[in-house]
């Protein structure tokens, strides 16, 4: 490594951990309807989208009918978007002409932005117009966001409910208001300041046709173009990942700069890091994200440090060979280094992201398998906008039901009892990631036909197969390169993980939200389990390595574990 890769990743951690914490209590005071900055601009904006749905922001709903609500509003996205991408031929803003996609293409597309996966089976540039990239998948890119963080307020709400003025309480919030806002306030300002800068950088923001080209060698080249920015913009800061382009940001306008993957890379996780200490605001608190943040960090640091460690060996294969190695550039973006693709790669798998700027596939087997664990683990190393935190918060209740079977006490967390219904709750989504990886992925590698989709032998090929349904499960969206993922079967199937992979998740943690607001918090004393502390810190890092550890650890020596061994043979 050089001096620039050290100050690149320097340069990552202070773009989002400085102003994380002033961006957590902004979310704080924007979800709970209180004044900032913002306010005289886009209040009369909210207030004018509740006249016009007819939503009284102060009405609340229990969980059920939040959950109602939420699952309501994620069908129509998808029914329209399944239609747009149906019939995007029939549809205007379509310079190139390009047809409607097939049916399961399009079911599998639909679920996929429906659900904040953004898995692609497709190339963006020549399958979809730009009325399909921006009323369909753009849309959803916000939408989608929006539920995971009006999730993870609603059980930030049932945790902490003295976080707005309650003790006990059967209601959540309102979940129309918290998708208003969190879309309105928390998402559009930032994609703004981020589509103009792309802009500046040299990303496209046009509805001009794609140019024809004759190149130095004579070959005639179409170069697409379109309104990308404003795409780009969402799809990082909304963790979604779904490239406007083909080869997503390892593409020139997607990624034009060095300035342009810096600030890319980062917001991948900017907004997941900021809610940590929203949901400190909501339980008065700090100490309790600073805990989380510290966990999130290890998993983060031991799963970059491997990878950059393995990316810079050198190949056994070419021990005996007279030539010199340096790091590996295969699949690598060439323009920035090996280890900016590095740090993308952990950045964008230990969030339910997904954007790529290198191919996944010509990672060393070790960083491969980094990038799985990242996944296989719930995307709670930061995780996604909302559901990354939501998933570490049901392995900081795991964690203090274990702590509190060690010492004999009945577990609570921040003066709240788990008892036999959250307890309950929290296994069913213990079973999400399982069934999602190894029982789809099971089905996928025991049948000819679909296992066809594999372009490798051996264990390479097989990890191709695991990461896809992994990528899926974890509503993630990246992919080994060379899985031919376009057929019937995975596009419904994997259509199938992802869906698990977002609901599975979602309906528990409302249930659960719902569940902890209606209990009264008794006071924290001596002899409350404290769950701000190193020892804490320890205790959750090993239970989301055990858990994921001791579930996936047999899939991942039939693949990456295997491979490994068997280089330079």
């Amino acid at each position: 490594m050089h001096s620039y890769d050290y100050w690149l990743i320097l340069a990552f951690f202070a773009v989002v951990l400085i102003p994380a914490p002033f961006l957590g209590r902004f979310y704080y005071k924007v979800m709970e309807g209180q004044r900032t900055w913002l306010s005289p601009i886009l209040g009369p904006v909210e207030r004018g989208c509740y006249r016009v749905a007819g939503v009284d922001p102060q009405a609340e709903q229990s969980w059920q009918k939040y959950t109602l609500a939420l699952l309501a509003f994620n069908l129509a996205g998808f029914l329209l978007l399944f239609s747009i991408l149906l019939f995007q031929d029939y549809l205007p803003l379509n310079p190139q002409h390009l047809p409607g996609q097939e049916w399961t293409q399009a079911f599998n597309t639909a679920v996929s932005f429906m659900t904040n996966t953004n898995w692609q089976s497709y190339s963006g540039e020549a399958t979809l117009s730009y009325l399909s990239q921006m009323a369909g998948l753009t849309v959803q890119n916000f939408v989608s966001a929006a539920t995971g963080l009006a999730v993870l307020v609603a059980l930030c709400r049932g945790i902490g409910g003295r976080g707005i003025g309650r003790k006990s309480t059967k209601n959540l919030g309102n979940f129309w208001v918290d998708m208003t806002r969190a879309t309105l306030y928390g998402l559009l300002p930032l994609c703004l300041l981020l589509a103009l800068f792309l802009v500046w950088q040299g990303v496209p923001q046009t509805f001009a046709h794609y140019v024809n080209a004759v190149t130095m060698q004579g070959v005639d080249q179409v170069i697409p173009l379109g309104p990308a920015a404003s795409q780009i913009a969402i799809k990082q800061l909304g963790t979604n990942g779904g490239g406007f382009f083909g080869v997503n940001s390892a593409h020139p306008f997607e990624n034009p700069t060095a300035w342009s993957n810096l600030f890319e890379v980062a917001s991948i996780i900017l907004i997941p890091v900021a809610l940590v200490f929203t949901f400190g605001h909501y339980v008065k608190d700090l100490r309790q994200s600073r805990a989380i943040i510290a966990c999130m960090l290890a998993l983060f640091l031991i799963g970059g440090a491997t990878s950059l460690w393995a990316e810079y060996q050198p190949n056994p294969t070419l021990a005996n060979v007279a030539v010199e190695q340096t790091a590996p550039l295969e699949g690598k973006e060439a323009r920035f280094g090996t280890t900016a693709t590095v740090l993308w790669s952990v950045t964008t798998t230990a969030a339910s992201n997904g954007s790529v700027n290198g191919m996944h596939d010509s990672l060393n087997p070790l960083s491969g398998m980094v990038a799985m664990i990242n996944m296989m683990v719930g995307e709670v190393i930061f995780g996604g906008v909302g559901a990354g935190l939501y998933g570490m918060l049901l392995n900081v209740l795991i964690a203090v039901f274990l702590a509190g079977l060690m010492i004999g006490r009945t577990p609570e967390y921040l003066g709240k009892k788990l008892q036999a219904r959250e307890v309950q709750l929290l296994v069913v989504t213990l079973l999400v990631m399982p069934v999602g990886v190894l029982v789809l992925g099971a089905i996928a590698a025991s049948l000819p036909g679909p296992v066809a989709a594999v372009s490798n032998p051996g264990a390479h090929g097989f990890s191709q197969l695991l990461y896809a349904y992994t990528s899926a499960s974890a509503n993630n969206g990246s992919a080994f390169a060379g899985f031919g993922a376009n057929t019937a079967f995975h596009n419904l199937m994997l259509g199938l993980g992802m869906l698990i992979g977002r609901f599975g998740y979602i309906l528990p943690v409302l249930a659960l939200a719902g569940s902890l607001a209606m209990k009264k918090t008794a006071p924290i004393g001596q002899n409350s389990f404290p769950t701000h502390g190193p020892l804490f810190v320890v205790l959750l890092t090993v239970t989301i390595l055990l858990v994921g550890g001791l579930t996936f650890l047999p899939a991942l020596a039939l693949g990456p574990v295997a491979e490994h061994l068997s280089l330079g043979f």
